[in-house]
């Protein structure tokens, strides 16, 4: 039995959505479906938070648009009138029960946390319930499964929740094994689950992948397949090296690295429970279902090439914290830290000196920290830069710190390429080396990397 992904860059409209239906249909029994919802829907959502908090005029229009979007799905995917009509009542009742809880946001001019979670669980519930339906008026065997009914259980961390593990697959592996036979298909959706106080918690944004990795951890899946728009890893980025190449194996760790910088293929969290597991995670374009995509596993074949590829990401800035021997004062990171994380701050890396700190973080996020730091008191730093307009590079391959000369060789074709290197982290990984570039500066760097390593 296989788990099954199926992005929102597949379901981006009915046109996509019908492609991906009629896969399933030849290639999806006996078979686990884990959904995103569909595309746009999630920021649809969030959104319409945001108008009610700001007039409860908007709640009624943002209600109709999703439900207008979610019927032309509809009237794409299914042929036979009475059974699209049936649907459509069908969803009735999530589109009223989300119409009830703006108007609560909108009367109370607060939108918590949990309340928010809640609120975000729709798209996913929803494109479930439509795409099993559908299958169900082919003629398919086909159910949907909410994941708080199936008892996918997490930490209860609303809006960047983890999977507990040991709960989720007490509860959902003799409960899979009991409904599941090779003559039906199971359709669960991603992004959320339930805490232990019975809470919904979603597991971030792009979370779905996780799920999928949670739910085949779970239940003992031989593989989890992740169907996406794209043919799978590459060595680079087309658009910025429309001739690179696709990478057919990689390691966990190699993935893991390359979801971080960038890649967009899969969810940084999802290898985690697939590696604990044991379960290789494959990568498959749903334009080209044939095609071998991408497998990761723990042994990837080695080869002689070291580096498999040169990532980046733009998201990226830099907040610098100025002060007199940090190496030697104890305290001073844990609590710029904690002030972060009050702020709901995520820092993606810390490079430290006797001097300064410098955190690497996401762009919307630079404003933010800057003005909560200045807030502290009495301060523990002298003061703060914040640097914009920087993108952050990887090289990645398995065992790089261990081959003499990959660095130079890296660092040599940066200096060939006339760009001059903003910060560096290497050790931290026994698969990547990360730098900082002025983002004016990433095509010639990008460039001239792919092709000292792959040329």
């Amino acid at each position: 039995m296989k788990v099954i992904k199926i992005g929102g860059g597949c379901l981006k409209n009915g046109k996509a959505a019908r492609a991906i239906v009629d896969l399933i249909a030849q290639k999806g029994l006996g078979q686990i479906f884990v959904l995103s919802a569909f595309g746009g829907i999630t920021d649809m959502l969030i959104h319409g938070i945001d108008t009610a908090l700001q007039n409860e005029a908007g709640i009624v229009p943002t209600i109709e648009e999703m439900t207008r979007h979610h019927h032309h799905i509809i009237d794409e995917l299914m042929d036979v009138t009475p059974h699209a009509g049936q649907l459509k009542e069908e969803l009735e009742s999530f589109f009223l029960t989300l119409e009830r809880y703006y108007y609560g946001i909108s009367f109370t001019r607060e939108a918590t946390p949990r309340m928010k979670d809640i609120i975000a669980s729709y798209g996913e519930r929803i494109s479930a319930v439509i795409i099993s339906r559908v299958l169900e008026s082919r003629g398919c065997r086909s159910e949907f499964l909410m994941p708080d009914v199936a008892g996918i259980i997490t930490d209860g961390k609303y809006m960047d929740a983890t999977a507990d593990m040991t709960r989720t697959r007490d509860n959902l592996y003799p409960l899979i094994r009991s409904i599941m036979d090779e003559r039906k298909m199971l359709f669960i959706p991603g992004f959320f689950g339930k805490s232990r106080d019975g809470e919904i918690t979603t597991f971030g944004r792009g979370g779905s992948d996780y799920s999928a990795a949670v739910v085949a951890a779970a239940v003992d899946a031989e593989v989890l397949e992740i169907w996406k728009d794209t043919e799978g890893f590459m060595t680079a980025d087309p658009d910025n090296i429309p001739d690179c190449r696709l990478i057919p194996e990689l390691t966990y760790e190699e993935a893991a690295e390359l979801s971080y910088t960038g890649a967009g293929i899969l969810h940084a969290r999802t290898v985690e429970p697939a590696r604990k597991a044991g379960i290789g995670i494959s990568i498959r374009n749903t334009f080209n279902p044939e095609a071998p995509g991408s497998m990761i596993t723990d042994h990837a074949r080695t080869t002689d090439r070291v580096i498999k590829s040169v990532s980046y990401t733009t998201d990226i800035s830099v907040l610098k914290i100025f002060a007199s021997g940090v190496g030697a004062r104890y305290g001073i990171l844990s609590q710029i830290t904690d002030t972060l994380a009050r702020d709901a701050v995520n820092i993606k890396s810390v490079v430290t000196s006797q001097t300064g700190i410098s955190l690497l973080l996401a762009r919307d996020d630079l404003d933010r920290s800057f003005n909560a730091l200045k807030q502290v008191k009495p301060r523990p730093f002298r003061k703060m830069q914040k640097v914009s307009g920087v993108a952050l590079v990887s090289i990645v391959g398995e065992g790089l710190h261990r081959n003499r000369g990959i660095a130079a060789k890296c660092f040599t074709a940066v200096s060939q390429a006339k760009v001059n290197i903003e910060m560096i982290s290497f050790g931290t990984s026994n698969a990547a080396l990360y730098f900082l570039v002025k983002e004016r500066d990433l095509d010639q760097t990008i460039n001239s990397l792919h092709s000292t390593f792959f040329d």
